[in-house]
């Protein structure tokens, strides 16, 4: 791998101006910045900005990158993340991601540049082929979703058995009129959960509606408009699958109260004590959590152990009340 020495002999300058135009000094003049930045990208070298590193055995970092800290799926993921660490003596770094794709790069090489244990991300854009060049000096996890443009060690949940399952369920309530309400269709969660819930579909025999599927709704304001617009389709739907908990816990808000049958994607803390309890599709946030972490120091310990890197969690419905509200014809 190649070292800030490396660079400054390709590039013809000192390690100090290598350094400073890693951490964009003002004083570097533009040509010179220029010429240094592509040795760094043909040279592929990742900076060090720890004294100390994991592999020589002194105490670093593993980064945990999530779309939202407060969401209580990915909480749980960085939780159980953190609680492995520590009994390896590493320390956590959390970071959001929001909801900007656009933004992801900066951040994760953010964390990325300060020489981790290994990174354990919740992704959100749809390009990650630019992290092939952090792989040989930084163990990469991902979580919930798989990465797109690169192989890395992946722990997702069976995405599509579970939108399966959700409608599935539902159409054994009686129901034949079932809207799809989820997030970014962008993103291999949301794809495949779609892809469930049209296989139900398909074996049920009953015929296709896109306009049932509200895709894109991650607010209140989206909320509110997508259910509007199922209220008043002319085949208005008896019943609702819910593609992830942040739609979920907003529909619960949004929709009349026991007039439409919900089967969420994702617990969360309370599903159980709202009325109608929801019934969901459960995943395993602490046990994607702890695998990550896991995998992280099975690739820091036996780096050239074969590990299997994608995995797929199984996922199961439990049934609350929301699901039993009767169809209509």
């Amino acid at each position: 791998m190649a070292t800030m020495r490396d660079v400054a002999a390709r590039a013809g300058v000192s390690a100090k101006t290598v350094s400073r135009v890693f951490n964009d000094d003002p004083h570097v003049l533009p040509e010179t910045r220029l010429h240094v930045e592509q040795i760094m990208r043909d040279l592929n070298y990742v900076p060090n900005v720890l004294a100390t590193t994991f592999r020589n055995g002194r105490s670093s970092a593993i980064g945990v990158a999530v779309p939202d800290v407060v969401d209580p799926f990915f909480a749980a993921i960085a939780r159980a993340v953190d609680d492995l660490a520590r009994s390896r003596g590493v320390a956590t770094l959390l970071t959001n991601l929001g909801d900007e794709p656009g933004r992801e790069r900066d951040i994760l090489e953010s964390l990325l540049s300060r020489r981790l244990a290994g990174l354990v991300v919740a992704p959100i854009s749809i390009d990650h082929s630019w992290l092939k060049r952090w792989q040989d000096s930084t163990p990469l996890v991902f979580v919930d979703r798989a990465p797109v443009g690169l192989s890395a060690d992946t722990f997702t949940d069976n995405d599509e058995v579970g939108g399966y399952q959700a409608t599935r369920h539902l159409i054994e309530h009686g129901h034949r009129r079932i809207a799809y309400v989820g997030g970014d269709l962008r993103l291999s969660t949301e794809l495949n959960r779609l892809a469930g819930y049209w296989r139900a579909i398909d074996e049920a025999g009953i015929e296709k509606d896109d306009g049932l599927i509200k895709a894109y709704v991650d607010n209140r304001a989206s909320t509110e408009d997508a259910v509007t617009r199922l209220l008043d389709h002319p085949w208005r739907p008896t019943a609702v699958f819910s593609s992830n908990a942040r739609c979920s816990m907003m529909l619960l808000h949004a929709l009349p109260a026991d007039q439409l049958a919900v089967v969420g994607f994702g617990d969360f803390p309370m599903a159980d004590l709202v009325r109608p309890a929801l019934t969901v599709i459960d995943q395993d946030p602490n046990e994607i959590g702890r695998l990550a972490a896991q995998r992280v120091f099975d690739r820091v310990d036996h780096p050239k152990r074969r590990l299997r890197k994608t995995n797929i969690l199984d996922v199961t419905l439990i049934e609350r009340e929301s699901c039993k509200v009767a169809a209509r014809s």
